[in-house]
């Protein structure tokens, strides 16, 4: 590792929340822990031809949005926790750095320009995270066990003792859960915590590698009745969670504008944080313009966070998802709702989506699309495959808006690109989603409009 001798002025930020700099032969310099406008020193610990990799050792100008970071566990230093990456950055600079990466990702991998740029959807940036993994390590030399996430680049467990982006509540049961794992006699073997809680749950997920003695279970249920959790075991893969002990509230979260109650099991997938998921479902609907006699696809749905909203909306709603388990509980929560004559759910493996399984559902009005990090590129490239050949599908018709949820704005793009270029959709508005508040994660939405502009 080198010490710069010179002072770097940094430019930009890039996606990994490093500083961006070029030194004084023109090389490329990212350094972790600089911010735009900065005139900062760096200890370089990788050289390439074209770039060099260091950190951040000394600022001769520090930036207008440096803050304090909010957790003791975050920074630079040797064991620092890797779960965020941006506490040093202002939380609106933060929120407009996420919003550059959506339009520059739109713009350079898929060629697309939305026509307007809608404000970012944005929400507490503490105490925001409802879900969690922790990973668990008892540490035998030291006679310690830790649980939290990992220090930044490393595979060890930070040595966290509170955590910020998560409820207080959750917080405050990091230590009294070090004392738990540590009293359990199966300590050693009990890799990871996963956290879920609804709206009344707190939903702990202990993933044990053994079956659990007697005695540590007498544990769990103790440290449950002091602390008002409630426990699932998870023995091997996430379709094996139990709740411990039966009874007791159910695990669920509401969308109160849609007067809708979504029951989940704590391995399903749902949105980290709540209070961006609810802003986020009202104005995908809103963008989306349901009209009473709309038929409506949600694809990749879930467990239907967007297709029931949408069934209180539209005439009929038809959601799919590649997991036949999910389809069952998605209609569970049609029926739970009163939705069920309004929305129907069918699996498909939606990453082999073709022009003829497209056709088979038939067409729709409108569509919402909330895939997973690959994107929806099988069903953006059936979609353009017709638009160029439409003896692949006679008869069908594109839907004349869709909105696009992405947590990736890389396969955002790359879609768009065929919507947009390929398949006659013009981009008419995106906007990012601040999902996870100090970290480099990128949500976005976008809406993407048939025909010429009105």
């Amino acid at each position: 590792m080198n010490q710069t001798t010179e002072w770097l002025k940094v430019e930009s930020i890039e996606l990994e929340a490093q500083g961006v700099a070029h030194n004084a032969e023109g090389k490329v310099v990212f350094i972790d822990g600089a911010l735009p406008g900065e005139i900062v020193k760096a200890q370089i610990s990788r050289r390439k031809n074209n770039w060099e990799q260091g950190q951040l050792t000394e600022i001769k100008k520090e930036s207008s949005l440096r803050v304090t970071p909010g957790c003791p566990h975050f920074g630079l230093h040797a064991g620092a926790c890797g779960g965020c990456k941006m506490q040093h950055l202002q939380a609106g600079a933060q929120v407009a750095v996420k919003q550059r990466v959506v339009e520059d990702q739109l713009w350079h991998l898929g060629k697309v320009k939305a026509e307007v740029l809608l404000r970012p959807i944005e929400g507490p940036t503490w105490g925001y995270r409802y879900r969690a993994r922790f990973s668990v390590r008892y540490v035998q030399k030291k006679g310690v066990v830790l649980i939290g996430f990992h220090e930044r680049k490393s595979r060890y467990v930070a040595d966290m003792q509170v955590c910020k982006v998560v409820p207080k509540v959750v917080s405050d049961l990091l230590m009294p859960m070090r004392e738990l794992i540590m009293a359990m006699a199966e300590r050693d073997r009990l890799p990871q915590i996963e956290l879920a809680m609804g709206d009344e749950v707190i939903a702990l997920v202990l993933r044990h590698l053994n079956p659990l003695p007697d005695g540590d279970i007498a544990l769990l249920r103790e440290f449950a009745a002091k602390h008002g959790v409630q426990w699932w075991l998870q023995p091997k893969g996430p379709d094996t969670v139990k709740l411990l002990d039966e009874g007791g509230p159910q695990l669920a979260y509401r969308l109160p504008e849609f007067g809708v109650t979504m029951p989940f099991k704590p391995t399903d997938f749902t949105q980290v944080n709540p209070h961006i998921n609810a802003t986020l479902v009202g104005r995908a609907l809103r963008l989306l313009a349901v009209e009473p006699d709309d038929r409506v696809i949600d694809w990749f749905c879930g467990l239907g966070n967007f297709t029931l909203p949408l069934a209180t909306k539209a005439r009929e709603v038809l959601g799919i998802e590649g997991s036949e388990t999910l389809v069952q509980r998605s209609r569970e929560n049609a029926a739970l709702n009163g939705l069920a004559h309004k929305a129907s759910f069918v699996a498909r493996n939606l990453f082999e989506m073709t022009p003829e399984l497209l056709a088979l559902d038939g067409a729709a009005d409108r569509w919402l699309i909330d895939p997973p990090r690959e994107g929806a590129f099988a069903l953006a490239k059936a979609v353009a495959d017709i638009a160029q050949d439409p003896s692949l599908a006679p008869g069908w018709m594109a839907p004349k808006r869709i909105v696009y949820v992405s947590c990736n704005p890389a396969t955002l793009a790359r879609d768009a690109g065929l919507l947009v270029n390929v398949a006659g959709y013009r981009c008419t508005a995106a906007s990012a989603v601040n999902m996870f508040p100090h970290t480099a994660h990128v949500e976005s939405i976008a809406v993407f409009d048939r025909g010429a502009s009105e």
